[in-house]
Formats: C-alpha cells, sequence, structure tokens
C-alpha cells in the first residue's frame, strides 16, 4: 500500500507533540490554544446567535 509522505510527516509530528505532553488531551488541548493566540493569524469564532443572514433564493416559474 501506497503511503503519502506528507500524511506520514503530519502523524509523525503529531507523535512527537503528544508524547510530549504526557499523551493528556487536556494538555494537547491546551497547547493549541496557546499556539492560536500567539500565531498573530485571524481566528474564526462560531458564536451561536450570530450567523449572517441566508441569501434569499430566487424561485423561478415556468
Amino acid at each position: 500500500m501506497w503511503k503519502d509522505p506528507i500524511v506520514e510527516e503530519v502523524r509523525s509530528i503529531r507523535e512527537k507533540q503528544a508524547e510530549s505532553l504526557g499523551f493528556d488531551i487536556r494538555k494537547i488541548v491546551e497547547d493549541a490554544k496557546a499556539k492560536q493566540r500567539t500565531s498573530g493569524h485571524p481566528l474564526v469564532s462560531f458564536v451561536k446567535g450570530r450567523r449572517s443572514p441566508r441569501p434569499k433564493r430566487r424561485v423561478t416559474r415556468s
């Protein structure tokens, strides 16, 4: 079976990060959130009740 080298690299990095945090899911999530906060990239938030309105559909009649 062919293995994608990019997928293998991502899995290897993920495994090393999890190992460094003792495979503790709470520590892994907190580490990811800390990296998000300091990344400088804009983040998307799906806050309940703040959805943009749906575009109205046009009804075509024949």
